[in-house]
Formats: structure tokens, C-alpha cells, sequence
């Protein structure tokens, strides 16, 4: 992978100076590239990764593996995408293994989300099983830690 691109992963919000300093180009480079990078669709989107459980937000995610049966035309593909058009699907991604594809999907309740699975998902046709799984805590997203380190360094005592 490209350089710019894995210190855009990093941090997006790093400025074109800095990022040229880096990497030993010019700023205009930088810029430029990344237009390009936007244009040809490598960069999809920018977010920020946040810790949802300090938040208190009334949200369940869950994830769902689904077992599916490829269509004649289009494989996994025809349904994958149909599956991925619902709001409530954050993630889809096609997967080896004992299920074909594996969802993120977000609800305010668990019922909500259990009413998707039942009401919206199964039904599909396609559709063979499903399992799901409820997040309880994040420990790392993305690649970023969620607790932070204690600055306190003290040696704990224990009895």
C-alpha cells in the first residue's frame, strides 16, 4: 500500500505540509494524490473513531453470520448488495468458512435488531440461517485502543 495512503489511515486529519514532510514530497503532491485517490474511488469516506460506550448512546450492534446460496447469476455478489442496502447493516463482508457472509448490523434495542434478523433478513430468499451475536464492550476499534492507559505509575499493591 502506498505510503500516503497508510498515513491517511492513521490520521486523516494530518495536514498536506505535514504529510509532504513525511514523506519527502511536496505539499501539492500530497494534495494532488489524494484528489486522485478520492476520484478513482481507493478513498471512500473520512470518520472519526469514537469510544460509543462513553457516549451513552442508545444503541446494540450486533453481529450476524449468514449462510446463503449463491445465485446462478451474480454468485454472493446479487445477494451480498441487496443485503447491504439495509440502513441498519453498518458492515458486510463475504467470508471462508461455515458462513458465507458476515454483517455489523446497529439498533436501538435488541429487539430491534432481532426484529430485522426475523422480519427482514430470514425471509429473504437466499437466505439459509443466521447467527447472531450481540456486542457487549469495545476493547479496540479499527486498530485503536478504546480504554486508555492509566498515566498513573504506581506500582499496585495487592494484599
Amino acid at each position: 500500500m502506498d505510503e500516503l495512503l497508510k498515513l491517511l489511515q492513521t490520521n486523516a486529519l494530518e495536514s498536506p505540509e505535514n504529510l509532504a514532510r513525511m514523506l519527502g514530497v511536496t505539499a501539492a503532491d500530497v494534495s494532488a494524490r489524494i484528489v486522485d485517490y478520492e476520484k478513482k474511488g481507493v478513498i471512500r469516506g473520512y470518520q472519526a473513531i469514537l469510544n460509543e460506550d462513553q457516549l451513552g448512546l442508545d444503541k446494540v450492534t450486533a453481529v450476524i453470520e449468514v449462510k446463503v446460496t449463491p445465485q446462478r447469476e451474480g454468485g454472493f455478489d446479487t445477494i451480498a448488495q441487496r443485503i447491504s442496502r439495509f440502513p441498519e447493516v453498518s458492515s458486510a463482508y463475504l467470508m471462508s468458512g461455515t458462513y458465507d457472509l458476515l454483517l455489523f448490523v446497529e439498533g436501538r434495542t435488541l429487539r430491534e435488531v432481532a426484529s430485522f434478523v426475523s422480519e427482514r433478513l430470514s425471509p429473504l430468499e437466499g437466505v439459509l440461517s443466521t447467527s447472531t451475536h450481540f456486542m457487549l464492550k469495545t476493547y479496540k476499534r479499527f486498530g485503536v485502543l478504546m480504554q486508555r492507559e492509566s498515566s498513573d505509575e504506581r506500582l499496585s499493591v495487592s494484599p
